[in-house]
Formats: structure tokens, sequence, C-alpha cells
């Protein structure tokens, strides 16, 4: 069977030595954009499961911390009678609200690396923010929840990783408008 696939073609106009220069450049379908034959679908694909596994292990993380310092939420949870239910660990809270800030921050990557990679980036330019936010994110656990590192390593962890997605939300807004 033969498959159709439709293509958006824009106009570039720019003035080079008092010439009107018009340049064609022809976008290629949200089919073939969403494809592993992409090469920038193929990078958000693997950083997206990156951040997946990373996400999943906060909740061992947060368990880890709440074993080895027998701080339990729920009462059923309780392995001793002598244990009470406390809230209020330190180690356990870290752990919490670095979670939380994933949460916050790589879900939002998700929606508008989606939507980042039907604009037709370029690759070398998409790939590398890619890599810039899972890496950050990474990072950003690193020194917040498992070996804690003063500021500003946190801070500039968080901050390329939302310089990185608040570009890519731009350039998808840019996009949409024009």
């Amino acid at each position: 069977a033969e498959q159709v696939v439709e293509s958006q073609t824009r106009h570039f106009t720019y003035y080079k030595d008092n010439k009107v220069i018009v340049k064609t450049h022809t976008m290629a379908s949200p089919v073939e954009l969403l494809s592993l034959s992409n090469p920038v679908f193929k990078s958000f694909t693997f950083w997206v499961g990156v951040l997946v596994i990373k996400m999943l292990l906060m909740s061992l993380l947060t368990a880890i911390q709440r074993f080895k310092t027998k701080t339990f939420a729920n009462p059923e949870d309780l392995m001793s009678p002598k244990l009470k239910v406390k809230f209020d660990d330190p180690n356990v809270e870290r752990v919490r609200r670095a979670h939380r800030n994933d949460l916050e921050n790589i879900l939002p990557f998700f929606a508008i690396g989606l939507l980042y990679v039907l604009t037709d980036p370029a690759a070398f330019l998409a790939i590398n923010l890619f890599r810039a936010v899972g890496i950050a994110r990474i990072v950003h656990t690193l020194v917040y929840a498992v070996v804690v590192v003063p500021q500003p390593s946190r801070a500039l962890a968080f901050f390329v990783a939302l310089g990185a997605t608040v570009y890519m939300a731009l350039q998808v807004i840019a996009s949409a408008a024009f």
C-alpha cells in the first residue's frame, strides 16, 4: 500500500546586499517527525526513558531513607511496636522534595519536548537541549538527595534544565504563532 505523506513548505525572506533572498524549507510531516528514524525524536525518546527510570528510582531512594532512619508515615509500615509514625525526618524529606521537584520540572519537559520535536528543529540543537535537560536533572538529584553538595550546584543544575525547557517552549510558541 502506498503511504501519502504531506509536507508543509515555509518560505523565509531576508535581505543581503540590497537583494531579496527567498529560501524554502519543507517541513516533514508529523509521521516523519515522530519516527525513530528522526534523530531528534530518537534522542527525545531516549532521554524520556532515562528520566522516567530516574523518577521511578526516586521512590526507591525514599524507601531506602525511610528504612535507614526508621521513619514511616503509616502505622502499618512500622516494623516494631516501639516505633512511632514520623513525618519530619530531614533525610526523608530531602529526597521527597527532590522527587517533587522532578515532577514539577520533568513532566513539563516531556510535554514541551514532544511539541518541540514537531517544530522540526535543527538536530544538533535539539539533541543537545534534550541532553542538557536529562543530565542536569540527574545532577540535580545527585547534589540534592544523594551526596548533598552546597549551593550553587543544585541551582545551576536546576537552571540548566529550566533554561533548556523554556527555550523549547518559546520555540513551540513561535512556531505555532507564525
